[in-house]
């Protein structure tokens, strides 16, 4: 009886360490998703709000490699003083007179973290704003033609026409709203640009790819 008793005494301990131990390595593996790395915790935080961040161009092998990674949730706590801190210079950086952009992606500036800011030209006063997560759940077959060009791509600009003319996104915001709303024309093309930016995807790629389906269909 008393061998049968510590025998099952040991299965619980192992049994609870396992559990102590598979918990730890979910707590981790959860916390390091959801929030910024000490290093990119330390590139935002070596300056105020205020001051643009260095955009990464794809003629830098180091910043091309970065910009073709794909980024990670983020999790959206108004109370984070790193997020709101990274937010106000995302914002600086694309309206800096170097870059003057209508919209810019967290990578562009070597976070990898779901964040793009977004100039609104399908609302009045056309209005830059911040999301979170942003993800596209359906594109329209209708596309449109447009002219790309892109702040990581100096001195150049392409024209695409595979751009879904109307999108349907959903994201969350810096209060920690979770939203979805369909946007078409010019700005959906925006959102089409910076969050492929989130999976390592260049307007380029879409360029490649349109140039060689009209090679095979010759």
């Amino acid at each position: 009886m008393v061998s049968n008793h510590l025998t099952q005494m040991k299965k619980i301990i192992t049994l609870f360490i396992g559990c102590i131990l598979i918990t730890g390595c979910s707590s981790s593996k959860s916390a390091l998703e959801k929030s910024f790395t000490a290093e990119e915790t330390t590139l935002i935080m070596n300056a105020d709000g205020l001051k643009p961040m260095r955009v990464y161009k794809i003629d830098s092998k180091s910043d091309s490699l970065l910009l073709r990674t794909k980024s990670n949730y983020i999790k959206p706590n108004p109370k984070d003083p790193v997020l709101q801190s990274f937010v106000k210079r995302l914002y600086a950086t694309v309206r800096d007179s170097i870059s003057m952009g209508v919209g810019i992606a967290a990578p562009q500036v070597g976070i990898l973290k779901n964040i793009i800011w977004v100039q609104r030209f399908d609302k009045e006063g056309m209005p830059f704003e911040v999301y979170l997560n942003p993800k596209i759940t359906k594109y329209s077959e209708k596309t449109q033609t447009v002219k790309e060009g892109c702040l990581s791509i100096p001195n150049r600009s392409a024209t695409l026409s595979s751009r879904s003319l109307i999108i349907s996104i959903e994201y969350d915001t810096m209060k920690a709203e979770h939203k979805t709303e369909s946007i078409e024309g010019f700005t959906s093309v925006i959102f089409q640009h910076e969050i492929d930016h989130l999976h390592g995807i260049l307007y380029l790629d879409h360029l490649r790819k349109e140039i060689n389906d009209v090679k095979k269909s010759k």
